[in-house]
């Protein structure tokens, strides 16, 4: 097959690309870049992007013997996923980058750009695994890794794109394993640190980036039945679930932490509380995606919210609208509804419900809800 692997400028994304080759695939690397103002060097672990990233991949490339490009996605990824970044957080919702990128970038503009090039798949160096069943039709799967598998932020792909999808690293039984092959391999990079937290805030200050680029009211906190305890400096820098940053200056009458249970953007108030109130005991869910034909009767599940979060027994069935398109291609209209057999702490409104079926993707949705 002719492969694009798509090449970060990390450890992982160049082991992926060496097994590629490796497995006998045509292969071509690429790094996306991302940034619009791209920095000399990363920050540590944080930040994309860099030039000296782009110099990783470049290095990795020659060493593999495969060509090399750099395609300028920036204006793509500004449009969609930083957009779609600061658009949910003004709206009082809790959004995850990484799932849009892989949404609107990665399996997306990538992917679309190389089959129009005449490419066969895009290789990455995710760590979850696709497996096949007798018709051919692709699934996704947990890597064998659980530490750093990645299928919750990979789930919004769908069965079509899948299918011209290859995660090499999916049956690594660690990231010491990768980090070995790329050193017995001459990879410069088999010992750059991982990237962490949200790639386009390269100094790790997301609520700075929210008031620089949405800018800050300053407005009240109340508790549950409307009590004004204190002032925020600006409701778009909060979230569910958040405890700390709260500055009330004084504690509750029982002494109990206060947590964020809302975030009410029209009148720019953050509603705060103790911890139980975060209790929730389902969820809806919109622009569902399904690897198999959606669940019109409850059926048993495992749901995770979270990155690396853990997963709670539950049930899942579509909401109207869910349909599973022709080819084995999913529809991403309708939605989903959740019930948990115990109650998950700190669901937020913009985060991703991945639901399971042991190790392998059911389905996926946006949260846009949740009830006690």
């Amino acid at each position: 097959m002719r492969v694009l692997a798509a090449l970060s400028g990390g450890v992982d994304s160049a082991v992926a690309a060496a097994r590629a080759v490796e497995a006998g695939h045509d292969v071509v690397g690429v790094h996306m870049a991302l940034s619009r103002s791209r920095a000399q060097e990363r920050q540590g672990s944080r930040g994309c992007c860099s030039i000296e990233d782009a110099g990783d991949a470049r290095r990795a490339a020659d060493v593999l013997g495969i060509p090399y490009y750099v395609w300028d996605l920036s204006e793509r990824f500004e449009q969609t996923v930083v957009a779609d970044f600061l658009a949910e957080y003004a709206a009082g919702r809790t959004p995850n980058p990484c799932v849009r990128c892989n949404e609107h970038i990665k399996f997306s503009t990538l992917l679309d750009k190389a089959t129009a090039l005449g490419f066969d798949a895009v290789a990455t160096g995710h760590y979850a695994r696709i497996e096949r069943g007798p018709d051919g039709a692709p699934s996704l799967h947990r890597s064998r890794d659980l530490a750093k598998d990645q299928s919750y932020v990979l789930a919004v792909m769908g069965p079509a794109r899948l299918a011209r999808a290859l995660f090499p690293l999916g049956d690594v039984a660690s990231k010491d394993e990768v980090r070995a092959e790329a050193a017995d391999r001459g990879l410069g990079v088999s010992e750059k640190p991982d990237s962490y937290d949200i790639c386009f805030v390269a100094d790790g200050n997301t609520a700075g980036f929210l008031r620089e680029r949405l800018g800050s009211t300053p407005g009240p906190v109340v508790d549950a039945d409307g009590t004004v305890l204190g002032e925020h400096e600006g409701a778009v820098t909060y979230t569910v679930g958040q405890r700390k940053g709260l500055h009330l200056g004084r504690p509750a009458p029982d002494g109990r932490p206060r947590y964020v249970l809302e975030v009410r953007p029209v009148t720019n108030t953050v509603v705060v509380g103790p911890v139980d109130l975060l209790d929730v005991h389902g969820l809806t869910g919109t622009d569902a995606v399904w690897f198999d034909p959606p669940p019109q009767d409850w059926t048993d599940c495992a749901l995770q919210v979270r990155a690396h979060g853990a997963t709670v027994p539950a049930q899942v069935r579509a909401s109207a609208g869910s349909v599973i398109g022709s080819a084995g291609t999913a529809a991403v209209e309708g939605g989903l509804e959740v019930r948990m057999a115990e109650p998950l702490r700190g669901v937020a409104a913009g985060q991703s419900a991945v639901v399971y079926d042991g190790d392998r993707v059911l389905g996926q949705a946006t949260i846009t809800g949740s009830w006690r």
